[in-house]
Order: C-alpha cells, then sequence, then structure tokens
C-alpha cells in the first residue's frame, strides 16, 4: 500500500509541477494528430455508405462505400474481388454494419487496415457541407515525412478552419511540436491576423497561450500593446503564460518587470500567479537571451512566501540546483504559515537534493531523521521516484 501511495504521489507531481518533455510549453491538448493517423493508416478512404446490411454476429454485417477521392492508396483498390463498378463508381464493401447513413448530405472519411487482403475499417470521421477536411487530410498526406516546420507552415493555415475537426487538429499539430521547432519559422507568421484571433471573443481560451508565444515573434510594439491589454483586462484566465511570454519577447524590460509583479502578489488569483510561474520556466529552458537564468531564480524565489504555491517553486529550484538560495528554502520549514504536509515534503526533497553541498540542509535532514525517520525515508523514496523520471 504504502509503494502505491509513492507511486501515486509521483504521477501526480510529474503531471502537476510539469516536467521537461518536448512539446509546446503554451499549449493543452497534445494528443494523435490526423497526419499522425494517415502514417499508421494503411489505406483512407472518402466516399459515402451506403446499403447497410445487419450480420448475425456482433460486429458482423456489412456497409458499402461509394469512393469519392482516395486519400491514402494501397494495392488492393487494383483488386477487382474487392473494388466493384456500381453505376460508373468505385465501391468497396466495409465488413461492418453502419448504420451512420441516410443523412443527406453527410459523407465520410474512412481509416483502414488491410489484413490478409482484406479492408478492415477502424475509424470514421463525418464530412458534412463544404468541409476543408479531405483537403486539409491530403495537404497532410504530402507532409508526412517532411521536416515539422513544413508541416507546422501547413498546420497555421487551417488554425481558424471552419471545420471544428480541422481546425482542432493543425492546433495539435502544434500542441506536439517542441518550442524550437516553431520558434524557427514564428517570425514568418502574419502577426495582424494571430492579433485578431487574440481579440475575438470567438477564440478558444485554450489557444491564447499558442497565439501569444507566436504573436512574440512576428509582432511589432503596436501587437505588443494589445498583449499588454489583454493581460491587464483580466478577463483571461487561461493561457495568459504564453501572453506575458509574448509580451516580454516584444518588451523585454517591461514584460519581465510584469511577470514580476505578478510573481509578487500573493492577491492575484492563484491560477494567475501559476501562468507567471510557467511564463519564468520557460524563460529558463528556452529564453535565457532574454532573462537570465539568475533572473529567473530571483522571480522564482518571489513565491517561497506564498504557502498556496511555494511547494511548486521549490521543486523547480530542486530541479535546477540552485543551491545557492538554500538559506531562504530551509528557512521555510516549521514557519507556522508553511506548515503543512505538501509544503515540508517539499522542503526536505529539496534538503536531501544538496545536503552534500549545503551544511544547513544536512543539519536539518539529520534532525528530522532522527524525530520522524518514517517521514524521511517516505520522501526520500519519492524523491528516488522522481529522478527515474
Amino acid at each position: 500500500m504504502r509503494r502505491t501511495l509513492l507511486l501515486v504521489s509521483s504521477t501526480f507531481l510529474m503531471l502537476f509541477l510539469g516536467g521537461d518533455a518536448e512539446a509546446c510549453p503554451f499549449c493543452g491538448g497534445q494528443g494523435p494528430t490526423l497526419t499522425g493517423e494517415l502514417k499508421d493508416a494503411s489505406l483512407v478512404l472518402f466516399g459515402t455508405l451506403k446499403n447497410p446490411k445487419q450480420g448475425a454476429e456482433f460486429n458482423g454485417g456489412s456497409t458499402d462505400l461509394q469512393i469519392e477521392e482516395v486519400i491514402k492508396d494501397h494495392p488492393i483498390l487494383r483488386d477487382p474481388k474487392v473494388v466493384k463498378m456500381v453505376d460508373k463508381k468505385k465501391v468497396v464493401t466495409l465488413p461492418r454494419y453502419l448504420p451512420a447513413v441516410g443523412k443527406e448530405g453527410v459523407r465520410f472519411v474512412v481509416f483502414c487496415s488491410v489484413f490478409k487482403d482484406k479492408i478492415d475499417p477502424y475509424r470514421g470521421l463525418a464530412v458534412k457541407g463544404k468541409s476543408d477536411l479531405v483537403k486539409y487530410l491530403k495537404g497532410a498526406r504530402e507532409l508526412i515525412d517532411k521536416p515539422i516546420t513544413e508541416r507546422l507552415l501547413f498546420a497555421f493555415e487551417y488554425l481558424d478552419n471552419d471545420d471544428l475537426e480541422v481546425a482542432n487538429d493543425a492546433y495539435r499539430e502544434f500542441a506536439n511540436a517542441d518550442y524550437n521547432d516553431y520558434r524557427k519559422i514564428a517570425a514568418k507568421f502574419p502577426a495582424d491576423k494571430i492579433a485578431g484571433w487574440l481579440q475575438d471573443p470567438d477564440t478558444p481560451a485554450f489557444r491564447f497561450g499558442l497565439y501569444g508565444s507566436l504573436l512574440g515573434h512576428c509582432g511589432t510594439e503596436k501587437h505588443a500593446e494589445i498583449l499588454r491589454k489583454l493581460l491587464d483586462s483580466k478577463r483571461i484566465t487561461s493561457g495568459l503564460d504564453g501572453l506575458m511570454a509574448g509580451y516580454t519577447m516584444l518588451k523585454p524590460k517591461e514584460g519581465w518587470q510584469y511577470v514580476l509583479s505578478v510573481l509578487n502578489d500573493p492577491k492575484r488569483e492563484f491560477i494567475v500567479r501559476y501562468n507567471a510561474l510557467r511564463a519564468a520556466r520557460f524563460f529558463w529552458n528556452y529564453r535565457s537571451d532574454l532573462v537570465s537564468q539568475d533572473e529567473v531564480v530571483k522571480g522564482i524565489c518571489l513565491l517561497l512566501d506564498q504557502p498556496d504555491i511555494a511547494d511548486l517553486a521549490i521543486e523547480d529550484l530542486r530541479k535546477w540546483n540552485r543551491w545557492e538560495v538554500a538559506d531562504k528554502v530551509l528557512a521555510l520549514f516549521g514557519k507556522k504559515s508553511h506548515d503543512i504536509p505538501l509544503l515540508r515534503r517539499s522542503i526536505l526533497r529539496y534538503a536531501l537534493s544538496c545536503q552534500e553541498k549545503v551544511p544547513a540542509a544536512k543539519q536539518l535532514v539529520a534532525s528530522l531523521r532522527q524525530k520522524d525517520p518514517e517521514f524521511v525515508s517516505d520522501v526520500e523514496e519519492l524523491l528516488k521516484l522522481l529522478q527515474k523520471e
């Protein structure tokens, strides 16, 4: 049971504290993309489903697919036993009962595998009206093995597409990309268009972080003012980290001072201060040319006196091996405002990590080992799990 609890704690810490995974630092919604699915599929077809027939067994039956476009080809389509001509149109029979037919104007993109000379459909996407889904998939197909920068340039053109399936997939291409991948091309993007998205009340809130960071690369002083107005409006709580980062890219001194003002204000909502912390992490990991790592550490230390967020700051300082601020961190142990289990564990993890270099940390560990050996043992085991990640 104890081991299970430690594993759960480790997983929670990695998810909430954040790691250095190679993905957009301002995006949520990472996941499989249609480009990835195209690469994995044996065959992808677009057309109309007709003649669904139920079978006697579960998952049995059949449905005809009248092919309008072959998005990804396969030699099986040259087999006359598989592809038949019906009313001068190519038709394949899928071994599935698919009753989602008869809806006027709805066609489907069908992803298939091919096994033992048989087509096996495993995913279908409905295509309504004048959707750009097929055009998008055909363009994505041509870029499957191209550099990530080419895929991102292509995806950018579809970020505001009317088809939500297309727009969200284009966003996932950026969400899965490392910052350094889109940093190379972000200056090429149209700043006014991105600024328009940011000012559009219909723009999904989860996209603000990405758009703010993109604007930081291609914008001008007028765009910096737009970012500042968005930050000052206090109507936005999602994506603030990307807005802060973009503002700092365009106005380094003013932008970093804004981040510091948020970090140093315990009256600001937790989510706002957390976004400022994420922005500081971004500068540490990627843009020390804008804000030095020493300055980032000073900013992070502003959170140490704030009990609701101090554990996140301490964990960052531990991961970054910043032992020169050990006195500030260790002084929190036993402080009435910080005397809660979560913070006690954070401080002890920090002390355990630097005890060979900081005498005060070694003394704290020794004292706690004497008073509460099980507490120290649990934190040591959790620290080992974290270090293996």
